[in-house]
């Protein structure tokens, strides 16, 4: 039974709405709101990430080596280089901000952070974009709004996955965060729709209008986000998170989690190191580093791709490249929420991970080997293989990372939440630093290569995930034969 105590923090739209404010309103309308608020912050994010890779084939070499067309400084014989050399440095520093970022939401207001995130980012992207029609053509301008974009960006993801973690429990953990993480699909796919869209008018207009959606999506999340609902005055029972008003630094959690069962302890923060060492964490974070890399390659890659390999022999335009890369992401939004099912399904995180990992390998090789005979198969193995690269990938982003940050070890300190979320998608994002820049580099050797280095990634993603994935088995395996043996002995 939920009952709701009198609210301790309020975000200002409850007071521009008070009907919205408890008792007027239950924990599952406040949970759904949560999840609906975070889902549209971290599609805003992804939206404002994807314009660097639908105006790849404009500013990069053109299709006749025109060194006229383009943008310089990309557009020279080593303008994929230069290109590579861009993802890098946003990349690079989003990875990196991301552990100083999970480690800062710990402490600090996770609202007020995250909304700081969203504003840089709009304006950064924004600025990026001020390029075309200032006509810059320093790529040192380009690269430091590119790193300066990464540090804020990499705000996001540790404050959406500790508010969703805070407001859920561990049952149908992965079905709910593999619906909910469509948003990176979603935020690709409306990224890529938006700024193909407006190409036409000017490459500018990819990153302007991304940015301001951003900052007016920032708006909303200051005005309606709520951090945990103890700011909202709910205490459940049972098997529900417990919630303790008197005392906000209490939280008592009975469920089960990923590697026990978790008891009540404090919310007091937890170090990087510490995290670092609880179990899982290392093995997840090293798949997701390989895994990442081939989602981020598609992600920076696949428009240009798309743009230079003909489809039943013709090229496409550059705004027809841009929209029909979104199937990828159409298929990642359905391999996050059939990875998160098939999770609770069977109780192994480890074990779907790596059997979709391995299902992708033979994806890749049929999506480059036929995706050109004709439109159809071009769009059936791009989804196919957007759902089986990204499954994995969502998986451990979401649920993976929430159920080690709120482990048995740390007694279900949700404190913990950021800093592990932090750890592991920071680490997967150097792979996803490194993967667009080694295209970028490998694709003038021709694509095959860079489908050779997708599958090697793939190979080594699924590598670290063996030996969990085998726990996950012995212990079903196990549970079986003491099942067995309790109906024998009776």
């Amino acid at each position: 039974m939920v009952q709701p105590q009198e609210p301790v923090k309020l975000s200002p739209g409850f007071s521009l709405f008070p009907s919205l404010k408890p008792p007027n309103k239950t924990l599952f309308f406040h949970q759904s709101t949560a999840l609906f608020v975070t889902f549209l912050a971290y599609a805003s994010f992804h939206a404002s990430r994807k314009p660097p890779s639908i105006v790849k084939s404009v500013l990069g070499p053109t299709l006749q080596s025109d060194s006229d067309s383009g943008w310089a400084p990309f557009n020279g014989p080593h303008g994929t280089h230069r290109l590579g050399e861009l993802d890098l440095a946003f990349l690079t520093s989003y990875s990196l901000g991301m552990y100083f970022a999970g480690h800062i939401g710990d402490r600090i207001d996770l609202r007020l952070f995250l909304v700081f995130g969203m504003m840089g980012s709009g304006f950064l992207t924004i600025l990026f974009g001020l390029g075309y029609w200032f006509s810059v053509h320093l790529l040192i301008y380009f690269v430091v709004v590119q790193i300066l974009c990464g540090l804020f960006q990499s705000i996001g993801w540790p404050c959406v996955v500790a508010v969703v973690g805070n407001w859920f429990g561990k049952e149908k953990r992965g079905l709910i965060m593999g619906v909910w993480n469509s948003h990176t699909s979603i935020g690709n796919i409306i990224g890529s729709v938006v700024a193909s869209g407006v190409l036409e008018f000017g490459w500018g207009w990819s990153f302007v209008v991304p940015g301001i959606l951003i900052i007016f999506v920032g708006i909303f999340v200051f005005l309606f986000l709520v951090v945990r609902p103890e700011d909202l005055g709910f205490e459940t029972t049972g098997k529900e998170v417990e919630m303790n008003v008197e005392n906000e630094e209490k939280l008592e959690n009975e469920e089960v989690g990923l590697l026990g069962t978790e008891s009540s302890d404090s919310l007091q923060a937890i170090g990087f190191l510490e995290a670092w060492r609880l179990p899982g964490v290392a093995p997840f974070a090293f798949c997701l580093f390989f895994s990442k890399l081939v989602a981020y390659t598609f992600l920076y890659w696949l428009p240009f791709y798309i743009r230079h390999t003909a489809v039943a022999g013709v090229h496409l335009s550059h705004k027809t490249a841009g929209i029909l890369s979104t199937i990828f992401d159409v298929g990642g939004v359905f391999g996050g929420i059939l990875a998160g099912f098939i999770s609770d399904m069977i109780e192994a995180r480890a074990v779907t991970s790596v059997a979709f990992l391995i299902l992708s390998i033979p994806a890749l090789v049929l999506y480059r080997a036929y995706g050109s005979l004709s439109m159809i198969t071009n769009i059936a193995l791009m989804f196919i293989s957007g759902l089986l690269v990204n499954g994995p990938y969502a998986l451990i982003t979401t649920a993976v990372a929430a159920d080690l940050g709120t482990q048995d070890l740390i007694q279900g300190n949700s404190r913990a939440l950021a800093t592990v979320t932090a750890i592991i998608d920071g680490t997967g994002s150097v792979g996803a630093a490194l993967g667009p820049l080694l295209a970028g580099y490998i694709s003038t050797r021709g694509w095959n290569s860079v489908f050779l280095m997708l599958i090697v990634a793939i190979f080594l993603a699924g590598l670290f995930l063996i030996r969990v994935a085998r726990a996950e088995i012995k212990g079903k395996l196990g549970e079986g034969n003491r099942l067995w043996n309790s109906i024998t002995t009776q």
